[in-house]
């Protein structure tokens, strides 16, 4: 595949200029987080009509791209969720009109594929593996590695129509469009830092000021990670955060004999800062939070078992991804009848509210057919 190496303001706008023309463009960047908090850019491929680009974000400042993003022209993807976060952070920006293909797919009955998967289903190609483990952010890219890199974008136009032929087919477009829409406007990055302890597996099990020292020390090391740009538990590790929980120390002699502390933590910036934690987390009172079913009436939660069996036999039978039919939350918000439930709107309403509202009304039971299936029955006949 022919490509051309993008390291310069000009030619970036040169570029955009063109993609500005088109109706569409495919695009896929290359990014890491291992060793950092924050992801970081590598690499932006794009392709439209016949020409591929390679943007070296390292090289021209990403941010140039929100011209791009912020126009009408559509944006092709392949599993778009972590390319939308990394955009956002390197560029402040991301494609508001999106086309993701593995969404898409998911309306044809595939089940979160990879790009390797439709493209060797849709064009009998097999992709090569190659560099997928490279560093991106080490220069200069062989020429290997650059060819597949313009690899992730070339087939994106051509999954697009076809997968816009078959869904056209079977009536499903808005579907799609509704869902890439949900995809852009979800939050992504960072979440709020005084829920960050809930990452430990054990987070749970912590109660009385235990869960307060956790919370406030979770706290702390998120946030600074955050300003190093370091991973959280390279900052400190699950170990000494349970630890310190646990043990709650009253002083530097009782932090510095807790397991999984280490003598960085033990020098005065880190150690002030920690002993401070511990002492504010400790008079604190914190609650875990709720689970979706948590405030749902005792009465409801039978129903939602039924619900769910139900959306997964509609989507056997209509071969979509029944996490994009409705997930838990959806449910919940349909039994609690929040005004905004998304299964009582647009075409969920017709596919899945409809049938859950006469289950949950009592009209219709499920019983299991001679092929083991589920099915509908009216409530004289059960």
């Amino acid at each position: 595949m022919t490509y051309r190496w993008v390291e310069d303001e000009l030619a970036l706008n040169e570029v955009i200029d063109e993609i500005l023309t088109a109706p569409r463009y495919a695009i896929d960047t290359e990014f890491h987080r291992e060793k950092t908090y924050y992801p970081k850019l590598a690499l932006v491929q794009l392709k439209w009509g016949s020409k591929t680009v390679l943007v070296d974000p390292l090289a021209v400042d990403p941010r140039g791209l929100g011209r791009l993003f912020a126009s009408d022209v559509l944006a092709v993807f392949h599993a778009a969720q972590q390319d939308l976060e990394v955009l956002r952070h390197a560029s402040l920006s991301a494609p508001q009109q999106i086309f993701d293909c593995q969404i898409a797919a998911g309306f044809l009955g595939y089940s979160t594929p990879s790009l390797a998967t439709l493209v060797q289903s849709f064009k009998k190609i097999s992709l090569s593996k190659g560099d997928r483990l490279t560093d991106w952010l080490r220069r200069p890219l062989t020429d290997q590695q650059c060819a597949y890199a313009a690899d992730d974008v070339a087939h994106l136009l051509d999954l697009h129509d076809v997968l816009m032929l078959q869904l056209g087919e079977l009536g499903r477009t808005v579907w799609v469009d509704d869902a890439c829409a949900d995809l852009v406007a979800r939050p992504s990055g960072p979440g709020e830092t005084n829920m960050a302890w809930l990452k430990l597996k054990e987070s749970r099990s912590l109660k009385g000021p235990a869960r307060g020292v956790a919370q406030a020390v979770g706290q702390w090391r998120e946030e600074r990670a955050m300003r190093s740009d370091s991973p959280p538990r390279r900052v400190m590790s699950d170990m000494a955060l349970l630890g310190i929980s646990q043990r709650i120390p009253k002083n530097i002699e009782e932090l510095a004999t807790t397991r999984g502390v280490d003598d960085r933590h033990l020098s005065s910036e880190f150690c002030k800062e920690i002993m401070a934690a511990i002492r504010l987390g400790a008079q604190s009172t914190v609650e875990l939070p709720t689970h979706d079913l948590d405030d749902v009436e005792k009465w409801a939660r039978p129903a939602l078992t039924l619900m769910t069996a139900w959306i997964g036999e509609l989507a056997r039978r209509h071969r979509i991804d029944a996490s994009l039919l409705a997930t838990r939350s959806d449910i919940t918000s349909f039994l609690r009848k929040a005004p905004d439930a998304r299964l009582n709107t647009s075409w969920r309403a017709t596919l899945v509210g409809d049938d859950l509202n006469r289950i949950l009304s009592g009209t219709v039971g499920l019983s299991v057919a001679a092929d083991g299936h589920l099915k509908l029955i009216e409530a004289d006949r059960v």
